[in-house]
């Protein structure tokens, strides 16, 4: 059955990035007979440019009507002069809602071969290994926001069905992994909807005997992601919350060019880098495609059934890394780095 992927190139390096991901999409198309079909969509500044709206009618209707949305990343100093709700992020926040993808998967995962450009102590992380788990489409950022002159406020908004959906995936999530371990992270000290988060955390931990579940407040939880990292295993929390422990989180990787993400809840999945477009060397052909790469496989797992792919390619990249292929943002020697498309053939060579 052909499965149709809505591909969003973004902004910056986005395009390199998804170029190469596409290029190894293929090869795992004719390997694994998958019968991918892509249609290309302008989003974010690319679509500002075209349409006036980073998330325009015609994108709308494209990723409503296909099986995963493939994302580069978005944004640019050409864009910060607009008004905030005309900017190429809340083209994010708007497709977010529009797909109802209400909970973001951000793993962090410890990589030997960075280990010398770590801040951190070898032993304080090696064997990491964390997926953070964000509620996506409610609480702070889509809550009421208002500016009157030398006075703002933005609302902060759950409600307990918001929460519910969330730590229910967060606990099947925790369920499936050998640790079975779930921190909960709100600051039920301070403010009401934590306290809501953390007794709709309490009531289903019943449901869940395996797993073992501590709560954590925010500012806690920040200073033990550096501190201790390997105590936790999955994190759900929501969303303002885990857009900052996750970027935290991904120093433990030592690039956020090494980090993916999955946008799920709705009928389709939204599949991106989490880092940002990088436009300082938009151009220049050395991006590093290992996040979108990554998350190409979390799309082949979890959106078009296609397991056996998805590792195939994970273990394709974690070959080429292995052997000592790297773009310049993670190499050791950055003489001895590769390009963008050096870089994708390795990879298909093993995937070969």
């Amino acid at each position: 059955m052909s499965k149709k992927i809505a591909v969003l190139r973004g902004d910056g390096i986005g395009p390199e990035i998804v170029n190469a991901t596409l290029d190894v999409l293929n090869v795992l198309g004719d390997k694994y007979s998958l019968d991918l079909t892509f249609e290309d969509a302008a989003f974010g500044g690319a679509a500002i440019d075209q349409y006036g709206s980073p998330f325009p009618e015609e994108t709308k209707a494209i990723v409503k009507n296909v099986d995963a949305v493939l994302l580069g990343s978005v944004g640019g100093p050409k864009y910060d002069a607009l008004p905030r709700e005309q900017r190429p992020e809340t083209g994010l926040l708007a497709i977010r809602k529009e797909l109802g993808l209400y909970c973001n998967l951000r793993p962090a995962k410890y990589y030997d071969f960075l280990a010398d450009r770590l801040v951190f102590k070898k032993e304080c992380v090696e064997g990491v290994d964390i997926v953070i788990c964000r509620e996506l489409t409610s609480g702070i950022y889509f809550g009421e926001k208002k500016r009157n002159g030398d006075e703002a406020y933005d609302m902060m908004y759950y409600n307990k069905g918001e929460i519910t959906r969330i730590v229910r995936d967060a606990f099947e999530l925790a369920k499936q992994r050998p640790a079975k371990h779930l921190t909960s992270v709100d600051k039920a000290n301070v403010l009401e909807t934590s306290r809501l988060w953390r007794e709709v955390v309490n009531e289903m931990a019943a449901e869940y005997p395996e797993v073992t579940v501590d709560h954590m407040y925010v500012d806690n939880a920040a200073v033990q992601l550096v501190l201790n990292p390997k105590q936790f295993d999955v994190i759900v929390t929501e969303n303002s919350f885990g857009d900052i422990l996750s970027d935290e989180s991904a120093a433990l990787a030592g690039s956020l060019g090494m980090v993916p993400s999955a946008s799920l809840g709705g009928n389709v999945g939204l599949y991106e880098p989490a880092h940002g477009s990088a436009p300082d060397i938009a151009g220049q052909g050395i991006a590093n495609p290992i996040a979108t790469m990554l998350s190409a496989a979390y799309m082949l797992r979890m959106s078009l059934d296609a397991v056996d792919a998805a590792q195939s390619l994970e273990n394709a990249v974690q070959q080429t890394i292995d052997d000592g292929f790297l773009t310049v943002d993670i190499a050791a020697d950055p003489e001895k780095a590769v390009d963008t498309k050096t870089f994708t053939q390795k990879v298909i060579e093993r995937l070969a």
